[in-house]
């Protein structure tokens, strides 16, 4: 992202972003171990409006400050007092807005990723899903409000070489608590890519 990295995290439009980190590199290193997958899926949550949001409505905690902080953080929260999701907070300061990130493909630290995940073989069960991910990825809430734009430890990078693809959108998963906005289009999506966890049913 170069020089354009705080503009690209700090864009209001948290749709925008969450469709524009597809493609996308997140990348791990810790303790000399990097880890890195191509992000295919992604979320999108405002807080202000939009009732499937931690911070809505603009509700500032000792769990959502992180996403009060300027675009380009790390959110890292627990679900079910288990799972370490990894969201990148967006906007300007003090507008909570976040991406989920759902999914990646794998490319760099397989082997690292198997161990992690405790898996024999090489499959999709590594990253495709929130969860999977941050472990596959050695992500755990220790590293909320961690800023991307350090370039160490955790970050997102451009693709050396970029692939053209499509992008779906569909509604999010797991948010029927938020009523009528469980129904809004903010998931994204590579079309056709195996490492998306979820698709629609037809």
């Amino acid at each position: 992202m170069g020089h354009t990295l705080k503009e690209f995290y700090q864009n209001e439009n948290v749709l925008e972003v969450a469709k524009d980190l597809l493609g996308k590199i997140l990348v791990t290193e810790f303790e000399g171990i990097k880890t890195s997958g191509i992000i295919v899926e992604t979320e999108a949550y405002r807080g202000e409006d939009d009732r499937a949001s931690h911070a809505f409505p603009m509700k500032k905690t000792d769990r959502t400050k992180t996403m009060f902080l300027e675009g380009g953080h790390a959110y890292i929260y627990l679900c079910y007092g288990l799972h370490h999701l990894f969201n990148v907070v967006t906007s300007a300061e003090g507008k909570p807005n976040a991406v989920l990130i759902r999914a990646i493909q794998p490319v760099l630290g397989i082997e690292e990723m198997l161990i992690r995940r405790n898996l024999a073989r090489f499959s999709t069960k590594i990253s495709a899903g929130p969860a999977c991910l941050s472990q596959a990825l050695g992500i755990t809430k220790a590293w909320n409000s961690h800023p991307l734009s350090l370039g160490k430890y955790i970050w997102i990078e451009e693709p050396v070489q970029p692939v053209d693809y499509q992008i779906a959108t569909t509604t999010r998963v797991g948010v029927d608590y938020a009523g009528e906005d469980a129904l809004l289009p903010w998931r994204f999506y590579i079309k056709g890519n195996k490492w998306v966890s979820a698709y629609p049913k037809s």
